[in-house]
């Protein structure tokens, strides 16, 4: 009976999405999402760890390839929120770190960092990156922000202390790459409710 539940709830029809020039982007609601993570870290694989190394490795291959040649001299501020997108980003600056990328990691709520984003940020303090602080990000020159303070998992208008990294991120002028989707952008309706990352 449950199993039948969840194949009903991941095959309703979902929102849908289109680009400017009209061509129909394949999209998942933020429910589904969900439910999809939920079925490969409880029923099929990979884990929450697999999941979040997975996605912090190919976060740190694209910003180098948005780099180009310039990664190996360039400076990254990663942005991390206290959930799973955050412990991806986390991730991701660990491997920029792996790598000698110079790279700073501010976490907006460093207190609320529970579970494997908590194991993440341990890890990433064995690594030459440097966290620091949302008060001196400003004294921090970048060449490119990873946006990972919230993902799919929006609920409602960002609040502080996340919602003023967005707003700082937005007013530097850095090109910004965004970890599943941009922070305050709801995923399945595609509005913002609030202060919303606005990625290059």
């Amino acid at each position: 009976m449950e199993r039948e539940a969840t194949t009903r709830r991941i095959t309703e029809t979902p929102v849908r999405f289109f680009t400017q020039g009209g061509i129909e982007i394949p999209a998942v609601t933020a429910e589904r999402m969900r439910e999809l993570d939920r079925i490969a870290t409880e029923e099929t694989g990979p884990n929450l760890f697999q999941m979040m190394e997975n996605a912090g490795r190919n976060l740190a291959l694209l910003a180098m390839a948005v780099l180009g040649d310039k990664w190996t001299s360039a400076r990254i501020v990663v942005l991390a929120g206290s959930g799973g997108n955050g412990g991806g980003g986390i991730c991701a600056a660990r491997h920029l770190a792996n790598r000698g990328v110079d790279v700073r990691l501010c976490v907006a709520e460093p207190n609320q960092l529970e579970g494997v984003p908590a194991f993440q940020r341990k890890v990433f303090r064995s690594t030459s990156g440097r966290e620091i602080a949302a008060a001196a990000l400003s004294a921090e020159p970048a060449d490119l922000i990873l946006d990972s303070l919230i993902g799919y998992g929006l609920r409602s208008a960002p609040r502080s202390p996340v919602a003023e990294l967005i707003r700082w991120a937005n007013g530097t002028g850095v090109p910004i790459l965004a970890l599943d989707v941009p922070s305050g952008l709801d995923a399945t309706t595609g509005g913002t409710p609030g202060d919303c990352i606005r990625p290059h």
